[in-house]
């Protein structure tokens, strides 16, 4: 079954907004704009979430960057949807749906699914053997991140990532 997206961006009805997560930073986008992409196999879901949050990142000008900094900044961004959508396909069950907010120069990447476990470190590893490195990537690239039940009791939880857009230096006019 394909997923269906709402490439949308408009407000939010305040009391759906306050309702879809139980985590104490959805005040800070109140009046985001919203992309919402519905998944429903976890066949091809890391690329199809990157791929619509590369539109989002375009539509919403991080894309393409005019520094390096942001172009770095819009590579993390696909770097940690990838990662918090694989942990959802290798820990619970595949992720249900990709959810973008964007306000003010800030980005919230939410990745539901149907398992009620938070995400836990692996116990630490060599950097040169592949896999369980998501969250230490999350720790170092994301402004923040953590998890919360999904609202209203339903089974599961959202995986939550919040980045902001590099400042232009004042002295640049780009």
């Amino acid at each position: 079954m394909r997923g269906r997206e709402d490439d949308g961006d408009r407000p939010p009805d305040a009391a759906a907004f306050a309702d879809s997560l139980s985590d104490p930073f959805v005040d800070a986008f109140a009046g985001a704009q919203v992309r919402r992409l519905l998944l429903g196999t976890t066949t091809g879901a890391v690329t199809r979430c990157r791929d619509f949050t590369a539109v989002a990142l375009r539509d919403w000008g991080w894309l393409p960057a005019t520094t390096p900094e942001g172009r770095e900044r819009a590579e993390d961004v696909l770097l940690m949807v990838s990662e918090v959508v694989t942990n959802a396909c290798l820990h619970a069950a595949g992720p249900e749906e990709l959810v973008l907010r964007h306000a003010d120069g800030r980005l919230r990447l939410e990745v539901a699914d149907g398992s009620p476990d938070p995400p836990r470190p692996h116990a630490p590893r060599s950097p040169a053997l592949p896999g369980g490195h998501g969250l230490m990537v999350l720790d170092r690239l994301a402004g923040a991140w953590g998890s919360a039940p999904k609202a209203n009791g339903a089974l599961g939880k959202i995986v939550w990532v919040e980045v902001t857009r590099p400042s232009r230096p004042p002295w640049r006019s780009d």
